[in-house]
């Protein structure tokens, strides 16, 4: 089955996460990715292990590497930077996430491509851009310290964390993924080019939405809460007579079944929390009240009673229950790849027409 963007030929200059989870997306939409490695080492995530799967390879390195060619090229060398040429005339599009000046100073850069190939879309990722942070690495946890994500993650406000995988580097790529798809719109009407930057500080600031518009819109700096939101309560985990629960409460409606579902008929209508404005201001005594009724039964109790009342609730799994629960709802979660005996994570994108699709696994390390 054709892919919805076969046909079309990357040239992957990236690695670690960010720019290899945006060529991926890509692959698995059916375009060629040619995935340019260093001689002998190959991706920095080729040796990011424990953990190794049934084949050998560091899972970080294949949880966004399959469906992909692989080739050894030394760029440091007169040689490699002729090969790499070879390969960008063949490519429809170039990406990239060296350090800023990296591919300009080895001779690949958009501004010295663009007169050999003017229809070329060029994709930088950068940690903090092309001008003052140049310098600066793009690490992900870096970025969540310094990109204020941190600062919004964990208990309280002296107890900062970062987010459990690096989010960071997976939402960079798919805003690359977006940007990309934008120029190629635009050279289809056009035939013309361009070039497509994304830095992570950028991406990290635009992903803390409200958080965001609360401190630019308001002058209000959002702090660490725990589970618990700012702005909506009750919206945060809350104990049972076993294991948390995650109540996820967004209106006055699923307030009132809520408390109806607890047998706490006698909160409806009290003044304290009529609102979601009256709740918020009094959110830890508005906790400590549904908590008494909740600690009468365990957390699968309260899971089926709240969800057949209609109220968004959940216990707190695994990564393990996680994916037994989308087998359950139906969701396929994994998949395998032909010659592959480790499972994989599917692709989210669900295409009619144009389903993407696993054809190969992570390449192995390239021959120099």
């Amino acid at each position: 089955m054709v892919g919805a963007l076969d046909g079309l030929v990357v040239a992957d200059f990236s690695r670690v996460l960010a720019g290899p989870y945006a060529t991926m997306m890509f692959a698995d939409l059916g375009a060629t990715v040619i995935k340019v490695e260093r001689p002998g080492s190959g991706d920095d995530t080729r040796s990011w292990g424990p953990p190794y799967d049934a084949d050998g390879v560091a899972t970080y390195f294949g949880a966004v590497n399959r469906n992909k060619e692989s080739v050894a090229i030394d760029l440091g060398t007169d040689d490699g930077r002729d090969r790499a040429r070879e390969l960008i005339d063949g490519a429809d599009i170039v990406v990239e996430n060296f350090r800023a000046g990296t591919m300009e100073r080895l001779g690949l850069g958009y501004d010295s491509l663009r007169e050999r190939h003017p229809d070329l879309i060029y994709c930088s990722i950068t940690g903090f851009g092309r001008a003052g942070g140049a310098h600066m690495p793009g690490y992900d946890l870096l970025l969540q310290a310094v990109g204020g994500m941190m600062s919004i993650t964990g208990t309280d406000p002296d107890t900062p964390v970062k987010v459990g995988v690096a989010v960071v580097d997976v939402l960079a790529g798919l805003h690359a993924s977006v940007g990309i798809l934008a120029a190629l719109r635009h050279r289809d009407v056009t035939g013309e080019g361009q070039r497509v930057d994304v830095d992570l500080l950028s991406v990290s600031l635009s992903s803390l939405v409200n958080q965001a518009s609360g401190y630019l819109g308001a002058g209000k700096v959002p702090e660490a809460m725990g589970n618990r939101h700012p702005s909506v309560a009750p919206y945060q985990v809350l104990a049972t007579a076993d294991r948390p629960i995650a109540l996820a409460v967004g209106n006055d409606g699923q307030f009132g079944k809520l408390l109806e579902a607890i047998g706490r008929d006698d909160l409806i209508g009290d003044d304290r929390f009529t609102t979601n404005s009256a709740r918020v201001g009094r959110r830890e005594e508005l906790a400590a009240e549904i908590e008494k009724s909740l600690r009468t039964a365990g957390a699968d109790h309260w899971y089926r009673v709240l969800t057949d009342a209609g109220v968004p609730a959940g216990p707190i799994n695994d990564v393990a229950e996680a994916f037994e629960l989308a087998d359950s709802l139906g969701i396929p979660a994994t998949a395998q790849i032909p010659g592959s005996s480790t499972p994989t994570t599917t692709n989210p994108i669900r295409l009619s027409r144009t389903p993407v699709s696993y054809r190969t696994a992570p390449p192995p390390m390239p021959e120099s």
